[in-house]
């Protein structure tokens, strides 16, 4: 009886601390994410009492992982050919990530990464587009905060590559206030500082 304790142990230790990691991330819990790891996690368990299976503790945990992250996981795959312009792969594997019933926070991302595919493809109205629709659930506590910074940071680069310089300043000022201190209010930060010199230097003359 020890694996399977062991095994009820480890299932039930990941869903608290991936739970736990999803709120101070401010993505809010997933009851998805807890009802298919908590669901694995008892059938293994179930399996090892009965003896009709049994599994090593680290495989479990890294199978548990890879069945109950595999949406962000496919992203990740997506955005690593997306940055190397093998973009038809790219839009292949978000399709994928997207039919593998994804939670909520999880579709967030996915739509995130397709965006900034786009925007790299200079398609800036679909890239504006499915950002607005990221923030949109945000706004539902879905997204966390640095995701959340990534879309508006995009969004800003969108505009500004559109020309549309009200919409684009007020995406980085929304960078400043989702996260100060984040790598994208640093971007944000240098953005907004080169449009007030070339103001400057415009009214000078």
């Amino acid at each position: 009886m020890r694996l399977p304790i062991l095994l009820l142990s480890l299932g039930f230790t990941y869903v608290v601390l991936f739970g736990g990691l999803s709120l101070m991330r401010r993505e809010g819990l997933s009851l998805r994410f807890a009802m298919e790891a908590v669901g694995l996690t008892v059938t293994v368990a179930v399996l090892s009492v009965l003896e009709f299976y049994s599994i090593n503790p680290v495989a479990f945990i890294v199978v548990l992982y890879l069945i109950t992250m595999r949406v962000r996981l496919i992203s990740d795959i997506a955005t690593f050919f997306a940055r190397r312009a093998s973009y038809e792969l790219a839009d292949r594997l978000y399709d994928m990530a997207l039919r593998l019933w994804p939670d909520p926070a999880g579709r967030l991302i996915v739509k995130i990464n397709q965006a900034t595919s786009l925007l790299q493809r200079e398609q800036l109205d679909l890239a504006i587009q499915l950002l607005k629709e990221v923030l949109a659930g945000a706004e539902q506590g879905y997204l966390g905060i640095k995701y959340e910074s990534a879309a508006y940071y995009n969004l800003a680069v969108a505009y500004q590559r559109k020309g549309d310089e009200a919409q684009a300043v007020k995406a980085f000022n929304a960078v400043l206030d989702t996260w100060p201190t984040s790598i994208y209010a640093s971007y944000a930060h240098q953005a907004l500082e080169r449009r007030r010199k070339k103001e400057a230097g415009h009214w000078r003359f």
